[in-house]
């Protein structure tokens, strides 16, 4: 089943998640390898491609894991979690409809 984890930023995140992005990018490619992967990235806290300085104020990651568990396991093991970028983690199932 399919999973959205949705994590959000704790202020002032940005050289936290710096420092954790190679981390947390390998984590996210070991998902694409395994085909679970269906789409992941940041929100700008601007209305913006590239919000510079403004930074993000969290992430998205849908992905499909085993059960509510596993997703929730795995969201709390990231870099993003572990090393206080994000202030609180969503993890939700997901029923994909469209496309």
């Amino acid at each position: 089943m399919l999973y959205a984890i949705i994590g959000t930023d704790v202020p002032n995140s940005s050289a936290a998640r710096l420092s954790a992005r190679p981390r947390h990018l390998e984590r996210v490619q070991a998902l694409v390898q395994q085909g679970r992967l269906v789409v992941a990235g940041p929100f700008p806290a601007i209305d913006a491609e590239d919000p510079g300085p403004n930074g993000v104020t969290g992430s998205l990651i849908l992905a499909e894991f085993p059960d509510l568990d596993a997703a929730r396991a795995w969201a709390a093991a990231d870099p993003y979690t572990t090393d206080g970028v994000f202030g609180s983690v969503d993890v939700r199932p997901f029923r994909r409809v469209l496309p």
